[in-house]
């Protein structure tokens, strides 16, 4: 994710993306367990069950990393397009390399 080409860099998000999932989905206990279906005549669940609140916030996390992806690969794209480059040293548009630098002193 240092990187200073853009595709690495957006590779890198993907990759810590899928990380975090998977992190969720670890701390979500990893055990073939019914699923949380509560029988008719109880209030609790009779057997140990699945919990759904990992599953949930992972499905949270895939939407939210894919969208977050397709705007960053847009955003490349575009970048590329207008600049020629893939390279975040070589973006400087809004920074000329033959100005002055500032005052350092009075």
């Amino acid at each position: 994710m240092l990187s200073k080409f853009l595709v690495r860099v957006l590779l890198g998000v993907v990759l810590l993306g899928n990380a975090v999932n998977l992190l969720l989905f670890t701390a979500g206990r990893i055990l073939r367990e019914v699923p949380p279906i509560i029988p008719a005549g109880h209030d609790v669940p009779v057997a140990l069950t699945a919990n759904p609140l990992p599953q949930a916030l992972i499905l949270t996390a895939i939407v939210i990393s894919f969208s977050f992806f397709a705007f960053l690969l847009v955003l490349v794209y575009r970048a590329y397009q207008d600049l020629g480059t893939d390279d975040a040293n070589e973006m400087r548009v809004a920074e000329p390399e033959n100005t002055p630098g500032p005052p350092t002193g009075y």
